[in-house]
């Protein structure tokens, strides 16, 4: 067992103001020594510091937690942005898409109208081999269920019938 000196220092007195009684001038006195005596039953290890080795093996794993943290969120905002990236890409490549399908829509819509004049119908029926219908005649259904034909009926001429055709 090991003993550690302590010191004791009693209390200060403070210095006395005013003018002294006697008639002499004092002298400031020296300060007065601390008694000094030891104390047993102090272990001496506990007193000493612990070297600089131990507490850098104490950092250690702290510093080791804070760059693991600093590479991951890192290394995670970099996965972000080019995931980011990849649907910015995907969505103006969808755009384009997009705007492709629409022209085609207006195209086919333009086709549909200009196909559709009468002259252009008629046009496209000749070409297909059709030919005009003749004149028609009508079915009239008298209240008591019989019948009456109006109009004369005639067939179609053939495709090479310049009368038919109008």
């Amino acid at each position: 067992m090991t003993s550690r000196a302590t010191a004791r220092v009693p209390a200060r007195v403070p210095p006395r103001t005013g003018t002294p009684r006697t008639g002499s001038r004092s002298t400031p006195r020296p300060a007065p020594r601390p008694e000094l005596r030891l104390v047993p039953g102090v272990p001496a290890g506990r007193a000493r510091r612990r070297p600089a080795s131990l507490l850098r093996n104490r950092r250690a794993p702290f510093v080791l937690l804070v760059v693991a943290l600093l590479v991951g969120t890192t290394l995670g905002l970099l996965v972000l942005n080019t995931a980011i990236a990849v649907d910015s890409l995907k969505a103006t490549q969808l755009r384009a898409e997009n705007a492709d399908r629409a022209q085609e829509v207006q195209r086919l819509e333009q086709q549909v109208v200009s196909g559709s004049t009468p002259v252009e119908v008629a046009r496209e029926a000749t070409a297909a081999g059709l030919v005009p219908a003749g004149t028609a005649g009508y079915l009239v259904i008298r209240p008591d269920g019989t019948s009456v034909l109006r109009g004369t009926p005639a067939p179609a001429g053939t495709p090479g019938d310049d009368a038919a055709g109008g």
